[in-house]
């Protein structure tokens, strides 16, 4: 349990790291006062890139429990 705890605290902070540091990234490069024109287009791709890490971190967690329901599964049909 606490080796769980541990890595939910890691992946948290992980995500919460990368989150930032792509909203940063994306408010450097958000110039709308500069250039009309160019639309929205940094902000769809920090939620695009903001999503993919949180999928990413997710799956990291679920692994463990999606994998031991994996082969539960199986090990009920082979019986």
């Amino acid at each position: 349990m606490k080796k769980i705890a541990q890595s939910t605290v890691a992946a948290l902070v992980l995500i919460l790291g990368c989150s930032s540091l792509l909203a940063a990234a994306v408010g450097r490069t958000a110039t709308a006062a500069e250039d009309h024109e160019r639309g929205d287009v940094p902000g769809w791709v920090m939620i695009t890139l903001m999503s993919a890490v949180l999928v990413a971190g997710l799956l990291a967690l679920a692994a463990p429990a999606l994998n031991d329901l994996f082969n539960q599964a199986i090990h009920q049909v082979a019986k």
